[in-house]
């Protein structure tokens, strides 16, 4: 039986062989790739499972979605592939393993098999002065047909999502500054940005910060970076802003960086006195791309900003000097109006999941209207070193993870000194290979101020009470208190 089974086999092969060949040497070619269509329909017909071909190219450039696969694949080939090839993409921290053509891996998900491969076909087009040799490249995408709902609805978006965030851990993340002056290069003169490599090392390991206000911070930028859905759902821009206020020194460029190397961002420093018109900072913000961190530092030192009920007055006197209202006009082209809408208007909305950050120094100067929520949704004060921050910054600098017999003493000051977290920096990198010599320099440091302070207090107190009124050799306190304020 067995015989005869695989004799029949043989016959019908043959016969179809032999009918096929008739029909390429006698038939028409239109009847002929009627009936070759005419089959493969039903095969596909026949077949159980459906092929999705993701081509290489679309027109003159690469598909967005060929490239995605490819960076999806890239992890799994690894381990599914036997024949691989290996890459490193620009702007890449790391190697990229890709499969080779003709390989197939399988992939799961959700119970659900998908087997990709990859196809190549060479191609040959004739010119002048030589024929030109290219290469077509195709993955294939092979599922059942009881899958596909699944595969359309589920699993190509989640393709291309993993995609997105496996480049983004892989690439080199950069700092944007916005160009000043003119350029006489049509390619600088159309690139409102300039990129640098963003490589600091500061997280919120490192930075000097109480334990509370640094835990509900990172809760905040990850609820932020987790409500896409949320904030589509409540018709807001997927957007947050952030103020950083507080003496110099308190550490808030670290805050930002640390911030953007949480949420893996780019940064864009955007400095506002190197732009000139309200125009030019649309454009600035048109050209940022989604997770990113825009910055302005120091934005009380940048432009005008600050409370117009504080200004009636001035305004009021400046009416008189219309040449002198008019020149300012030219120069400060950068309005208040500017900056409220590209934190809140209707351009703020061209783009998503952005944080905008903005620093200074005295919140106090700045307008409310600039402060408010859905423009610096979130305020952080950034004092005076604490106790529990200092603790980081010992930690960090002087490798004392558990307390130190002159931890005491540094507490006591502390709550007396006001002493920023850089000054406190200064003072533990003087010594940082004996960590006994650094706190004792510190401790002196802390103990500077108090003493002085005391010193002007004792000096101040015998002089009011031996002064006579109509005394003119003996300053008064008042004077002694102007001239400790002014050195």
């Amino acid at each position: 039986m067995a015989m005869e089974t695989w004799l029949n086999v043989g016959t019908l092969t043959t016969a179809i062989f032999f009918m096929g060949t008739m029909a390429r040497e006698y038939l028409p070619p239109e009847i002929l790739e009627y009936f070759r269509e005419l089959f493969r329909r039903l095969s596909r017909f026949l077949s159980f499972y459906i092929i999705l071909v993701i081509e290489e190219n679309e027109g003159f450039k690469v598909s967005d979605v060929y490239e995605s696969v490819q960076i999806y694949l890239s992890t799994r080939s690894s381990s599914g592939a036997a024949r691989l090839k290996l890459s490193r993409p620009k702007n890449a921290k790391a190697f990229t393993y890709t499969m080779d053509k003709s390989q197939q891996i399988l992939d799961e998900f959700h119970g659900v098999q998908a087997w990709w491969s990859l196809r190549s076909r060479e191609l040959k087009q004739s010119g002048f002065p030589y024929d030109v040799c290219g290469e077509k490249r195709q993955f294939e995408l092979t599922f059942h047909k009881k899958d596909k709902a699944t595969i359309f609805e589920s699993y190509l978006p989640h393709v291309i999502a993993e995609a997105k965030i496996m480049e983004l851990r892989n690439r080199h993340r950069k700092i944007y500054t916005n160009k000043g002056g003119k350029s006489d290069s049509f390619e600088d003169r159309n690139r409102v940005w300039t990129p640098v490599v963003f490589e600091h090392p500061a997280t919120f390991e490192t930075v000097a910060l109480d334990p509370e206000v640094k835990d509900d911070i990172m809760e905040d930028l990850t609820k932020f970076s987790q409500r896409e859905k949320y904030y589509k759902k409540v018709g807001r821009a997927w957007k947050r802003g952030y103020l950083l206020f507080g003496p110099p020194g308190t550490g808030k460029s670290s805050m930002i960086a640390a911030i953007a190397n949480f949420l893996e961002y780019d940064i864009y420093d955007l400095e506002l006195t190197g732009v000139k018109s309200n125009n030019e900072l649309r454009k600035l913000l048109i050209g940022t791309t989604n997770k990113s961190v825009i910055v302005i530092e120091d934005i009380d030192c940048s432009l005008d900003l600050t409370d117009r009920k504080k200004k009636v007055k001035k305004e009021s006197k400046e009416e008189q000097n219309p040449a002198k209202d008019e020149k300012e006009s030219e120069e400060g082209q950068v309005t208040l109006s500017g900056v409220l809408n590209f934190t809140d208007g209707l351009w703020s909305c061209c783009g998503s999941e952005r944080i905008i950050i903005f620093t200074t120094n005295h919140v106090d100067r700045l307008d409310p209207a600039l402060l408010r929520s859905g423009r610096m949704d979130k305020h952080i004060h950034l004092s005076f070193c604490t106790f529990p921050a200092f603790k980081v910054l010992a930690r960090n600098y002087l490798g004392v993870v558990e307390d130190h017999p002159l931890f005491e003493q540094v507490e006591v000051l502390m709550r007396e000194a006001q002493m920023t977290p850089a000054d406190v920096t200064e003072q533990l990198m003087r010594a940082s290979d004996d960590p006994t010599a650094a706190l004792e320099k510190l401790i002196q440091a802390l103990r500077r101020p108090i003493v002085e302070k005391a010193a002007v207090k004792n000096e101040i107190s015998p002089a009011t009470e031996s002064v006579d009124d109509d005394s003119e050799e003996t300053p008064s306190a008042a004077a002694i208190s102007e001239d400790s304020c002014s050195n």
